[in-house]
């Protein structure tokens, strides 16, 4: 199905329900049955801000939201803004960020609308409606880790419920489209969420765990242990890579093995290590 989108409200009542979805999207940290996020744009003419709920699409180091406005006739006000004033900010409920929006042009353009079509076929039937080509932007984020607003032991808790959901939208990806099925938008999102895991593991391993030992001798054991887990990760994470390029019928047996030990790994450093962080 589609991934839904709210774009600007433009009468009372649409201000209203707009209001009223980006309340519980922040209320309830961003869980939604899909991937969804806030993007924030200071206005053309006003130089107001405005928030609009988007679907958006990993893409390595930056992530892709769509100008369909449903197959209107006009893009959206958003992307009106964000041509005039490329620097947006992003919640996805949990993380808040600064971006800058780039819009995709010619090949790349079309090279990656033509994945994303096949990874929702729905925006291909809004491109057919409207004589406009559908805009294709990319949001992306400076280095550095986004803001959490809170302490060491919050950002770790919700970097954690990132790789929980975006492993569970995977999971849910692949065993839809089964492996005659798996097209390149969602070889895109694994090998991202791939890359994530490993930079946050790596990041662990030479940051976070030995300032831990060396502040707290009583935690090596945990530390080596957790460290292990890591080890064996990477190693899932490695054949899940291998899948991807030659996919199997175990690719789906994979994605589990990789969604049950990250599951795993995540509750014990949480049980282990938040109470110290």
């Amino acid at each position: 199905m589609l991934t839904r989108s709210f774009p600007h409200a433009r009468n009372h009542r649409e201000k209203r329900i707009l209001n009223e979805i980006i309340e519980n999207f922040r209320a309830n940290a961003g869980q939604a049955d899909g991937r969804y996020l806030l993007l924030t744009t200071t206005g053309a003419r006003s130089g107001k801000h405005h928030t609009a709920i988007l679907g958006y699409y990993p893409d390595g180091d930056r992530v892709l939201v769509v100008g369909s406005a449903g197959g209107g006739p006009k893009h959206p006000d958003w992307y009106h803004n964000l041509v005039a004033n490329p620097e947006v900010t992003v919640e996805t409920g949990l993380f808040t960020y600064p971006a800058t929006a780039v819009v995709l042009r010619d090949a790349e353009r079309d090279e990656v609308f033509a994945r994303l079509v096949e990874a929702e076929p729905g925006w291909g039937e809004y491109q057919q409606r409207t004589t406009r080509t559908i805009p294709v932007v990319a949001l992306v984020q400076p280095p550095g880790p986004p803001s959490s607003g809170g302490s060491v032991a919050d950002f770790l808790k919700n970097i954690h419920t990132v790789f929980r959901r975006e492993l569970a939208l995977i999971r849910k990806e692949v065993a839809t489209s089964g492996t005659a099925g798996l097209g390149a938008q969602l070889r895109i999102n694994c090998l991202t969420l791939c890359q994530g895991l490993h930079n946050h593991h790596t990041g662990e391993s030479l940051g976070l765990f030995p300032a831990l030992a060396e502040q707290h001798p009583e935690l090596a054991d945990v530390i080596a242990g957790l460290q292990s887990e890591h080890d064996q990760i990477a190693v899932l994470l490695e054949e899940l890579e291998k899948q991807l390029s030659d996919p199997s019928p175990d690719l789906l047996s994979q994605v589990d093995r990789l969604i049950d030990a990250l599951n795993a790994h995540l509750d014990h450093e949480e049980a282990t290590l938040l109470a110290y962080l």
